[in-house]
């Protein structure tokens, strides 16, 4: 039998990648740090699925670039109310690079460009500025 664990993102600034998923009811549920190793594992899940379907942030204490052949295509979550969770995003100064135009699905990308879409269980009814709004580049 197989059974999913969770998916790693590599990032640079755990604080603002814990604080991103935060605003849309995903948490830190454990945490390791290996001083030999020079990395700090996180592992965040959203409210239930802990040891179900988590997310393990890796935190590689030597800088390094993350690109090309690093990449991650994407990361997604349903809300509970997808305009409520996209203005929180916003207010937060992130970007809504696909906005909820449908009242379903919508992409923002964390603190290190990885993308997460935000899926509505269902459709709500269009509603502005959402329904207007262009997307903003690549998601």
């Amino acid at each position: 039998m197989t059974k999913f664990l969770h998916t790693m993102i590599r990032v640079t600034n755990p604080d603002a990648t814990i604080a991103f998923f935060n605003l849309f009811g995903v948490n830190e549920v454990r945490r390791f740090s290996s001083e030999q190793g020079r990395f700090t594992l996180i592992f965040l899940a959203a409210p239930g699925e802990e040891g179900v379907a988590e997310v393990e942030l890796t935190h590689n204490w030597d800088p390094e670039p993350y690109g090309g052949g690093r990449n991650f295509g994407h990361l997604a979550y349903r809300v509970n109310n997808i305009y409520e969770t996209c203005a929180a995003l916003a207010a937060a100064g992130h970007i809504i690079h696909r906005p909820p135009r449908d009242g379903h699905m919508a992409f923002v990308k964390s603190p290190d460009g990885i993308s997460v879409e935000l899926l509505q269980d269902g459709n709500l009814p269009p509603a502005e500025p959402w329904a207007s709004m262009p997307n903003t580049g690549t998601w």
